[in-house]
């Protein structure tokens, strides 16, 4: 499918982390149907994030899809990185999955030019699917072993993942060749991540 989001007009696609995690990711790790079914399976080592468009499901300025974690994080022009710390994923009281943040540098790993552009990559924690996951999506402990009997363990499907891309919003790409002690756009983003809410930047 493209970026069409196959909604009625005046919703937006704009969900928290614990609905990417409990009524997308985990029903697409269950083998159970997302409604609405508007995420859809990419290779992200075939795409740059600036071609995602018409491709990954796109709401605003962020892109959303699936993939598999085991498929290579980089693609022609660069690579994705881990930056940060990762956060957890909570919901009804308890744990459910992981969101880790990665940047995108093009060129080599060793030497690539850091961009703009984030990734958010949602992960289940392990159990929580089929095999663990909660009540309401598997009728008893029965069905639960006929599906780890079928195959379907934990560990295959906590290969999936959901990831949401999207460019930050500071103005310019940053660089690595100036001197001084500014902070740049990637320096807020990394202050972001760690909810430095409270933080003064100095102007430039």
């Amino acid at each position: 499918m493209g970026g069409a989001t196959n909604l009625p007009p005046g919703f937006h696609f704009f969900p928290s982390d614990e609905e990417l995690i409990v009524h997308f990711l985990r029903r697409k790790v269950s083998l159970l149907p997302c409604h609405p079914d508007i995420i859809p399976t990419l290779l992200p080592h075939r795409y740059n994030p600036w071609e995602l468009n018409g491709k990954a499901l796109q709401a605003g300025n962020q892109w959303y899809f699936f993939c598999h974690l085991t498929q290579s994080r980089t693609s022609s022009n660069g690579h994705w990185s881990p930056i940060g710390v990762d956060e957890t994923v909570r919901s009804g009281g308890r744990n459910v999955g992981l969101k880790k943040t990665l940047l995108f540098s093009i060129g080599e790993p060793s030497e690539g030019i850091r961009t703009n552009w984030i990734m958010h990559e949602y992960h289940l924690l392990d159990g929580d699917c089929v095999a663990g996951g909660s009540s309401n999506l598997t009728s008893s402990s029965s069905n639960r072993r006929s599906h780890r009997k079928r195959g379907h363990s934990s560990m295959e499907s906590n290969n999936w993942v959901l990831c949401r891309v999207f460019e930050s919003s500071c103005g310019s790409q940053v660089s690595f060749h100036g001197e001084g002690t500014e902070l740049s756009c990637l320096d807020e983003v990394f202050l972001s991540l760690d909810d430095y809410d409270e933080v003064s930047l100095p102007n430039k």
